[in-house]
Order: structure tokens, then C-alpha cells, then sequence
């Protein structure tokens, strides 16, 4: 394998340094423009609710016991027809009980009675709206379903202020890294098969020849 003069690499990237910078700022651009067209900007609000006792004054080990038990199958009922198909019908939405479950999460605290109710939305507004009717259709089920009445909103839903899904900052240092790697990338594989004499000193280098006479190049006017 050819040895690789550093020096040599080193006046070839210099050389290249306008060419770099012009790759470096078209793939930043490149990379914003294609954030911009296929990012949809979505907001997310959440609310928290918890399972508390029946008579919600005394609060009994057993009535824990049977939290714990119904966290699951509760988080399963949020996002249930009977539930969303209410909301849908509540808040008028223009969307299938279908795509709205796909936008929305529930989570459980580990080791508590606390369900948490994530809502994603284009519209800050409407993820806020959405995600208080799911918590107080979900409340007003359960005393249907299970006739009990242990479901306590903790938190309601905030209007989020920016997207949670876009991050320019972030976007912009990793089209700047992409755009660092590829074009340096790009001139050291120009460089390797570069086979031009660049200077007097590299066929002294590499032909071992000794150079007598140098004809300068003419500038045309």
C-alpha cells in the first residue's frame, strides 16, 4: 500500500477548503429543507390521574390492592371504542376512533396508583382539549363499567408552547457532522487517486530524479 504523506494531505484538504465549506453548507441546507417538508410538527399534552379509594375519604390496604389490579385494564379502557368514540362525538373531531387511539399513550408510575394520559396532536390547542376530555369521559365510564368511583384527576392537561418532535438545534449539529464526514470523505478519495504531479519536490520524492529546471506556468490576461 502507497505510504500517505501527511504533509501532502495536509496542502491537498487546504487546497480544498472552499470546496469543503460550499459541501458543508449545501447538506446543512439540504437536511433543514427536508426537515421542513417531511416533519410534521406535533404537540403533546398530558394529564395524570390516580386510583383512589371507593369513598375517597378512607383508604384501606385492600382498596390499594385492587388499584394495583385495575392500573392495567384501566390504561387498556382509555384508549377503548366506548371511551374515544365519546370524546370524538364531545369535541366534534374529524378523525376515526382509530387515529385518534394511534395518538394517544398511557403509562403507569411504577409502584403507584398514577396513570398518566399522553395526547399528540398538530394543534397544541387541540392536543390539550383532547387530552382533559379523554381523562373526564374515562372518569365518568368507569362509574358505568365498574360502578366505582376511584378515578381522581391530579393534573390537567397544559397547551405545550413548542413541538416535542422537532429539534433544530440537534438537527442542524448532525447535518453539520454528515456534511464534515462526507465532504472530507469525498477529497481524501480525490486525493488517493490523484496521480498528478502537484510539485518539484514529489518527483524528487518519488523518481528520485533530481529537478533542474522549472517552467512556470503563463496566466492568461
Amino acid at each position: 500500500m502507497e505510504e500517505i504523506n501527511l504533509k501532502e494531505v495536509y496542502s491537498y484538504f487546504k487546497s480544498k477548503i472552499l470546496w469543503i465549506l460550499i459541501a458543508i453548507i449545501a447538506i446543512v441546507i439540504i437536511g433543514n429543507v427536508y426537515t421542513i417538508i417531511t416533519r410534521v410538527p406535533m404537540y403533546q399534552s398530558n394529564t395524570t390521574i390516580v386510583l383512589v379509594g371507593e369513598s375517597k375519604k378512607e383508604y384501606s390496604q385492600s382498596d390499594s390492592q385492587l388499584n394495583q389490579n385495575l392500573i392495567g385494564t384501566y390504561s387498556e379502557i382509555i384508549k377503548s371504542r366506548k371511551v374515544l368514540s365519546k370524546v370524538i362525538d364531545n369535541l366534534k373531531l374529524k378523525m376515526s376512533v382509530e387515529e385518534l387511539s394511534s395518538h394517544i399513550t398511557t403509562s403507569s408510575v411504577e409502584e403507584t396508583e398514577i396513570i398518566q394520559i399522553t395526547v399528540e396532536n398538530e394543534k397544541a390547542k387541540d392536543a390539550k382539549k383532547i387530552t382533559d376530555e379523554v381523562a373526564d369521559v374515562f372518569s365518568e365510564e368507569i362509574q358505568d363499567i365498574y360502578n366505582l368511583e376511584n378515578v381522581a384527576i391530579i393534573d390537567k392537561a397544559e397547551e405545550a408552547k413548542a413541538p416535542f418532535n422537532v429539534n433544530y438545534v440537534k438537527d442542524n449539529i448532525i447535518y453539520l457532522m454528515i456534511g464534515v464526514v462526507l465532504s472530507f470523505g469525498v477529497v481524501f478519495v480525490m486525493y488517493y487517486f490523484d496521480t498528478s504531479i502537484k510539485s518539484s519536490e514529489i518527483v524528487e520524492e518519488k523518481l528520485g530524479l533530481t529537478v533542474i529546471g522549472v517552467v512556470p506556468k503563463e496566466e492568461k490576461e
